[in-house]
């Protein structure tokens, strides 16, 4: 198994999670669009996607996943730039639930969000390769 570097306060093992995590801020992302494109196609499929349960149980994972992997990044490499980038992020998009979801504005800050997110975990990942 591949820890992390020897200088690490923590020896935590390299899983990958920064890959997953910006694989989650994607598909994040196809969700928000295609919800949005449903609800103007289908206003049936568009209300199950819409479901405000599907948001808050995949905010917590983003929360958690993000916790973890920018949290293993400081402690790997000490930068803090990557974990305030999505640490923003995930401040948006919790910001994003609380918008009403008949409008776009809900979307535009989601995805907004998940960008800023998405960023932090490619920084995260380049400084710990």
């Amino acid at each position: 198994m591949d820890y992390a570097a020897p200088h690490s306060i923590l020896p935590i093992p390299r899983f990958g999670i920064d890959r997953w995590a910006i694989g989650l801020s994607g598909l994040c992302a196809v969700h928000c669009f295609a919800s949005a494109v449903l609800v103007a196609l289908a206003a049936s499929a568009g209300g199950l996607l819409l479901n405000p349960l599907i948001h808050e149980v995949g905010l917590s994972f983003a929360i958690l996943l993000g916790a973890v992997a920018l949290g293993r990044g400081v402690f790997l490499h000490g930068y803090v730039m990557p974990l305030a980038i999505g640490s923003f992020g995930l401040g948006v998009m919790a910001g994003a639930i609380s918008l009403p979801h008949d409008g776009g504005s809900e979307t535009v800050w989601t995805l907004i969000g998940v960008g800023l997110l998405a960023l932090g975990h490619d920084l995260n990942h380049r400084a710990t390769h």
